[in-house]
């Protein structure tokens, strides 16, 4: 369904945009992939990297909806990942956390709509499950107006979400926070709490979510994959076996379990093998049925 389409990635030069982007223009052959951010230089530096003639950026931010409909005008699919994600930062910057995701989900329902485009595809957090944190609160907002935007579309554009946890490698993760204490030579790590657990996955894997809902999805679902958890103490532990451990306290805004799926929700699709059912029953990172072992997030970090 995405050779010949025209795809664009809002937030496309983070960390899971990047991975789509190579992944569409290694796996398919779109008419164009369209990159849209606010970073220059980071747009930049992917186009050198990249070098695919039909690879597209332009500048701006979902702030602006005259921006997103003039660049949204010849577009079939949207993955929207563009947010602001740092939870203490966000506590702290609150109006800027509603401007950019909030009012700028906003900005991008009604710009899709008013293209007719045909399918937007809005990535959300664990966070966004009975959230405590302003961060979840806009994700919960965030995806409430994605599923309720099918009233508003008609049969031109479908509107769907993927929620996922917390994924390997990426910026503001607490692995690379990890890799530097060790490459630095310092053996004590910083942990709020031993016994907090995460949703882990890596950046294939929530590339293939959303290629997934793109395909699936007719509107108003909320994806979300099955996926194992992990102890950040053990994580810890995986990338420096003998460092110590300083336990922090938990941050403003932090849960010491995550969940996936609330006990009270509806129309949430849990997702595994390229199969998925509708859900029925709480999913949180302490009672999973699957764990990441120390040996297999080893071999993942390799």
């Amino acid at each position: 369904m995405l050779n010949g389409r025209n795809i664009l990635c809002t937030g496309g030069t983070g960390s899971f945009g990047r991975h789509f982007v190579r992944r569409i223009l290694a796996d398919y052959h779109p008419n164009k992939v369209i990159v849209f951010s606010r970073d220059e230089l980071k747009q930049s530096q992917m186009e050198a990297e990249f070098g695919a003639p039909n690879l597209r950026f332009f500048l701006g931010d979902i702030r602006d909806k005259d921006r997103l409909k003039r660049v949204f005008g010849q577009v079939d699919y949207v993955v929207h990942a563009a947010a602001l994600k740092q939870v203490p930062a966000l506590e702290y910057n609150p109006t800027e956390a509603v401007k950019t995701n909030i009012d700028g989900a906003m900005n991008i329902v009604e710009a899709a709509i008013d293209t007719k485009v045909e399918k937007v595809i809005a990535l959300s957090s664990d966070k966004a499950v009975n959230p405590i944190n302003l961060y979840g609160a806009t994700k919960l907002v965030m995806e409430k107006l994605f599923t309720a935007a099918n009233a508003y579309a008609g049969h031109h554009t479908i509107f769907s979400c993927v929620r996922y946890g917390n994924v390997i490698g990426s910026r503001g993760s607490v692995i690379p926070l990890f890799q530097r204490l060790k490459d630095e030579g310092i053996k004590e790590f910083p942990v709020t709490d031993k016994e907090m657990t995460r949703f882990w996955l890596t950046l294939d894997e929530s590339v293939d979510l959303v290629l997934f809902a793109l395909q699936k999805s007719i509107g108003g679902e909320i994806f979300v994959p099955k996926i194992p958890s992990m102890k950040i103490v053990d994580i810890a532990h995986t990338i420096d076996p003998e460092c110590s451990i300083k336990e922090i306290g938990i941050r403003a805004g932090e849960k010491l379990h995550e969940k996936l799926i609330s006990e009270d929700e509806k129309n949430i699709y849990l997702v595994e093998n390229s199969s998925c059912i509708q859900a029925t029953e709480e999913y949180n990172s302490r009672d999973n049925d699957s764990w990441l072992t120390k040996k297999q997030m080893r071999r993942i970090l390799k």
